[in-house]
């Protein structure tokens, strides 16, 4: 089985679905790191919000 990522930067339209793939690594046992960032595209807005997990 392949170490999960210690880092990752989640981005993607600010919508229930951006919301719900973060809380999935929350509970797969990732933490936020810093704040959600958010811009406008023209269209939509779009959010990124870094993960971390500690090594096992």
């Amino acid at each position: 089985m392949t170490e999960p990522l210690r880092y990752r930067l989640i981005t993607g339209p600010d919508d229930v679905t951006f919301c719900e793939r973060i809380s999935t690594l929350l509970e797969e046992g990732y933490r936020l790191h810093g704040s959600p960032s958010v811009t406008f595209d023209g269209t939509r807005v779009v959010a990124a919000q870094a993960v971390v997990r500690d090594p096992h």
